[in-house]
């Protein structure tokens, strides 16, 4: 029978054991077993693609030197979730508007207003985040001075966020005001994220594992959402550590609510914000 209408091969416990044990080592992302059928599915299918029959011979194939991290590379991409929306945790959105909005008025900003969005897949949330933030500073009359940076481990998500043009779809959650304002609708029926926004936002690969590799700088807000939840619950806290470090006195620390309850830091405080998970640096 052809390789192509054959139903995946089924992943062992050893298989799983590798590879799942070779994820986590590398995107310190965990798969519990209820995520097998999933893992065998997104391997089988690059296995496919390549005319390997064999779970072994693919991984052996993946550990092979510089092509082998190539060939990785392509594998994480499938691997790793990518699905997003613009303002997809409202709340959230809402308290770095928030927050910036008190420092305006306070008038306690020194220099650029500095961004991280960690984990940011195919540009959805550093877009609404620099959105908001654009209407922050002109509502305020106040020239626009911030800049935002965005992380994730997969080279086709970003090379989607890099372009900046989505489907009317992926739209929907965005009212019009927006939506006249920061995007241009394009000849093929797509919409084009503005070069005033484009130009705010700087996309870069990097792996959340390698944080103390990262150059240090110190940021007002770190926002990370939907990503720790796939780590184990120290490896939660000691990411959460380091965004700690990176932090400028009073810097806001946004992730997902409840994906670190428990985590506690000397130098941070959690906010009482309604439906968000949020801690100021003291």
């Amino acid at each position: 029978m052809v390789w192509s209408l054959q139903s995946a091969p089924r992943l062992t416990d050893q298989q799983f054991d590798q590879w799942s044990k070779l994820l986590e080592e590398r995107a310190g992302i965990y798969l519990g077993d209820h995520q097998r059928v999933f893992l065998q599915t997104q391997v089988s299918m690059r296995m496919r693609e390549l005319g390997h029959e064999d779970y072994g011979q693919y991984y052996r194939r993946v550990l092979d030197g510089v092509s082998g991290m190539v060939e990785w590379s392509v594998l994480i991409d499938r691997l790793v979730v990518k699905e997003t929306s613009f303002f997809r945790h409202q709340p959230s959105i809402n308290a770095v508007c928030n927050y910036l909005q008190q420092r305006i008025n306070n008038r306690s900003l020194s220099g650029s207003f500095d961004v991280w969005s960690v984990g940011c897949a195919s540009g959805e949330e550093p877009y609404s985040l620099a959105m908001v933030i654009n209407d922050c500073f002109e509502y305020a009359r106040v020239e626009p001075y911030y800049g935002i940076t965005a992380t994730d481990i997969s080279s086709a998500a970003l090379s989607l966020a890099r372009r900046g043009v989505y489907g009317a779809r992926k739209l929907e959650n965005i009212g019009s005001n927006f939506r006249q304002r920061y995007f241009t609708e394009t000849d093929q029926g797509k919409f084009q994220i503005n070069a005033r926004l484009k130009d705010r936002v700087c996309f870069n690969k990097a792996n959340v594992l390698n944080i103390k590799e990262m150059p240090s700088v110190q940021l007002d807000v770190i926002f990370c959402q939907n990503l720790l939840v796939y780590f184990r619950r120290w490896l939660r806290h000691e990411i959460m550590n380091a965004f700690a470090k990176r932090l400028k006195p009073g810097g806001v620390l946004i992730v997902g609510l409840g994906e670190a309850a428990d985590w506690t830091h000397p130098r941070m405080q959690r906010l009482a914000v309604d439906d968000v998970q949020a801690y100021i640096r003291k």
